[in-house]
């Protein structure tokens, strides 16, 4: 059989999708159900546990083919949105519903329970979430819920940015969480991702991945606006020829750093670069 990956496959020593069957060895081979997930942001750990090493997260608005319930309250499944495989909390899920019709298009937005911005916040969303809007007049934006989101704060679901660039720098100064994907809490590949899907550019989870699957091979030296440089587990975005953008450990956040600093410092921890990829 043929190695695959289990960060994109589902599959475990006692349970397999059943698309599975054939390639992978488990005790069992089921058919996933399709859920929605309902939280603002959702936490996919590396086990059923919430002390477990956080993998990725979901967003509001974001789908997952879920293969497993178990009854202290985890699902076992895979994302749509980039096929990442892992334990999601139950109650961040719930039957999916009609198709959204908008994204939140700024770092964080605040939801309200009606159209005054003085009454109480009910919870906030991350950029790209998405939402069903049923009405909105001037200023807000209403779900069927009864949420109410400033107009000024959403774009319709289907629109692109124009500069993934532009949408990664909206994330400067957050802070690094390795497994984040929101204004709260960042990595590298998290970085690249949200940007790039922003834009409409379909982007594996990973650094190793995305080294893999993105762009055409450049070099330091002709570095431009938009390429991708890559260190064994780690990756930045090019903001311009001398610069780097890059949610990092050293700096515990997303910083801009000159590009010849960043590629000596990290080489003098034992990591050279490994590739440029111009998308």
């Amino acid at each position: 059989m043929v190695a695959l990956d289990p960060r994109i496959h589902p599959f475990r020593p006692e349970l397999a999708a059943a698309h599975l069957k054939g390639q992978v060895q488990a005790k069992a081979f089921v058919e996933g159900l399709r859920y929605a997930v309902i939280d603002p942001v959702a936490d996919m750990r590396r086990s059923p546990t919430s002390d477990a090493p956080l993998e990725t997260q979901a967003l509001l608005g974001d789908h997952a083919v879920v293969y497993e319930m178990t009854d202290e309250g985890w699902a076992w499944g895979q994302l749509e949105s980039d096929g990442y495989v892992g334990w999601l909390a139950a109650n961040a899920l719930g039957m999916p519903g009609p198709a959204a019709t908008h994204k939140i298009a700024v770092p964080r937005t605040l939801v309200f329970p009606g159209p005054d911005i003085k009454l109480p916040p009910v919870t906030a969303l991350p950029f790209g979430a998405a939402i069903t809007v049923v009405r909105q007049d001037e200023r807000f934006a209403v779900t069927a819920a009864g949420w109410h989101l400033p107009v000024v704060h959403l774009a319709p679901a289907k629109s692109r940015e124009g500069d993934f660039v532009a949408v990664a720098k909206t994330f400067l100064h957050a802070p690094y969480l390795w497994g984040g994907k929101s204004i709260l809490g960042i990595d590298c590949s998290g970085l690249v991702q949200v940007a790039l899907q922003a834009a409409g550019l379909p982007c594996p989870r990973d650094s190793d991945m995305q080294e893999l699957a993105l762009g055409t091979p450049s070099t330091l030296n002709a570095l431009r606006r938009g390429d991708l440089v890559f260190w064994k587990g780690h990756v930045a975005i090019a903001r311009d020829s001398e610069t780097l953008l890059h949610a990092n450990a050293h700096h515990m956040r997303v910083a801009l750093e000159p590009v010849a600093i960043a590629v000596a410092r990290i080489q003098a921890a034992g990591s050279p670069v490994t590739s440029v990829k111009r998308l």
